[in-house]
């Protein structure tokens, strides 16, 4: 797959990304936040089979702008420069983990560009998101050995008092703990992280969320969710949403954690596709 690159065109922040293959425009949104978007390369690869798809680093990291402000609405307007670089009137957005969530509040916050939404094992949306139980998950699958030092970085992550060496030391002792089987995890794969933009954009997503669960009966594009049986991320982070989403869908991966792509291969193109046969499909 041939990877064509992209940036934003107006006088804001620059954003830049990469756009490949053929047919209904889709934006894909990576996790974090804070987080390098390389690690989605493999389904970005798998959805631009079947799909015009464009995917770009949100701001924190390189190649866009390391400057903020790190906040929800600044990641919705990014995204709708976005599509306006790209020359898309109208797109569907995909979304994973962290990604996923932002999704939820494009389709909230842009109805008018959206042809519909795929959140891919999100962030909870409803009440305290469940990242209580998510948390409590991810420690409870890391080796007993480690989890005192998994919570030490991760409180000093939230605080915005680690630096970018500890949040990744953070994520490389729990990154086990994103699959069905921990213990045949693969390898963590080169990860970039912002941790100070992780940090502010926590606050900010909790902060917002009381907004996002208000708005999620309002929303009128199609939205579907596709979310790993066995991910440390509890499955009713998505379905609590859905239940508020007029028409919204969740299909269960069996088997399959946090990663879907990884551990059950074509899943989440299945479940675009189902998103995209709903309507009339876009000219590619």
């Amino acid at each position: 797959m041939t990877w064509a690159e992209f940036t934003t065109k107006d006088d804001g922040a620059v954003v830049a990304g990469l756009r490949a293959g053929n047919g209904p425009p889709v934006l894909l949104l990576h996790g974090g936040p804070g987080m390098g978007f390389d690690y989605l390369r493999d389904l970005a690869d798998e959805l631009a089979e079947e799909n015009d798809v464009a995917w770009y680093q949100q701001r924190g990291l390189a190649p866009s702008a390391v400057e903020g402000p790190y906040t929800v609405a600044t990641e919705v307007d990014d995204a709708r420069r976005v599509l306006d670089a790209l020359g898309w009137d109208k797109a569907y957005v995909v979304g994973h983990s962290w990604g996923g969530h932002l999704a939820l509040h494009v389709a909230e916050g842009l109805p008018d560009r959206l042809f519909g939404a795929l959140a891919v094992d999100p962030l909870g949306s409803v009440g305290d998101g469940r990242w209580p139980e998510f948390d409590e998950e991810m420690f409870r699958r890391t080796p007993e050995e480690l989890r005192a030092r998994a919570r030490e970085l991760d409180a000093l992550t939230t605080e915005g008092a680690a630096g970018d060496e500890l949040a990744l030391e953070q994520m490389s002792i729990v990154w086990p703990a994103y699959f069905a089987d921990p213990a045949n995890a693969p390898p963590m794969p080169e990860l970039r992280l912002a941790s100070e933009c992780s940090a502010q954009m926590g606050r900010s997503i909790l902060a917002e969320l009381p907004v996002l669960e208000a708005g999620l009966p309002l929303i009128r594009v199609p939205v579907g969710f596709v979310h790993g049986s066995l991910s440390p991320m509890p499955v009713a982070a998505s379905t609590d949403a859905a239940n508020r989403i007029p028409g919204a869908w969740v299909d269960v991966v069996d088997g399959a954690g946090h990663f879907l792509w990884v551990e059950a291969p074509g899943a989440v193109s299945a479940s675009l596709r189902r998103l995209t046969a709903g309507l009339e499909r876009p000219p590619g």
